[in-house]
Formats: C-alpha cells, structure tokens, sequence
C-alpha cells in the first residue's frame, strides 16, 4: 500500500481562491456591464419617460398616444429574435422577460430627420426600469431603428 502525504500552506491556498473570485467578479462585471448599463434607465413617471428619450435627441409628444399593457412571447419565433437583436445592440435583452406582461408606451416623435409620415418611439418597461424598445417611421420605406437618432436624410 502506497501513502502519499502532501503540506499545505493555508494562507497560499487563501491567496489563490481570492485571485480565482477576484477574476470572477472581473468577468462577471466586462459581460454584463452593458447590460447593467441599459438596465439603469429608471423611469417612474411620464416625465421620466419623456426625458429618456430626450437624452438621446428625441422630441416627443409630452404624452403617450398609447399605453398599454403587453406579453413578451415565452416562445420565441423569427420576428422576435430580430426584433431582440435589435434590443440586444442598445444592450437590452428581452428573452430575460419572456412570458411576462410588461407596459408599453408609445409617443409621436416631432423631431425625425426627413420624415413624411408619423415617426413613434416606443418604451418597454418593466418594474420602472426602460427594458427595451425602438423609433419606427412609419413611411412606406420606414425602418425599425434603435433610440439612437439617425443622420440627417
């Protein structure tokens, strides 16, 4: 019978488990900063709400032309998953709300760069926080674009 005996030093085995969590938290904190970042958008209000999307140049009707109630499919299908890579490249991701009923707000954009037709910017909120949402322009070669205002036509 062979027997093999090893010492330990306790404060060397301490040293690497805090290196080991430290490179954790580090990962942790460069994958899902983005998301964290989008997520940090709260908006109690409807003034709130106006002002989000301000921040990024939009001026909007000060009220919603709609606002209602929706369920984010828990199946997933063709027009959701480009609709949520849409989310995605603002850093949302809205399979994390999926089969839950979330608040859509829907406000006239005045201020879109060239358009014809009515321009709407439509929020998704859950738990006050913006979980996702876009600027449509609803011309007939409109597009479905992310918050970010768009050059000058």
């Amino acid at each position: 019978m062979l027997v093999m005996t090893a010492k330990v030093d306790k404060k060397k085995i301490l040293m690497i488990l805090a290196g080991v969590v430290g490179a954790i938290i580090l990962l942790i904190a460069l994958l899902g900063g983005n998301k964290e970042t989008a997520a940090t958008a709260s908006v109690a209000n409807n003034d709130d709400r106006v002002q989000f999307l301000s921040s990024y140049g939009w001026e909007v009707t000060t009220s919603p032309v709609e606002s209602c109630q929706v369920r984010i499919p828990a199946e997933h299908s063709e027009v959701f998953d480009r609709y949520n890579s849409l989310q995605k490249s603002m850093g949302y991701d809205l399979t994390d709300y999926a089969g839950t009923t979330v608040m859509r707000y829907v406000y006239q954009v005045n201020n879109y760069p060239g358009a014809t037709e009515p321009v709407y910017a439509t929020l998704l909120i859950s738990k006050n926080q913006v979980i996702g949402g876009d600027v449509t322009d609803t011309a007939a070669k409109g597009a479905i674009r992310s918050f970010s205002m768009p050059k000058a036509a």
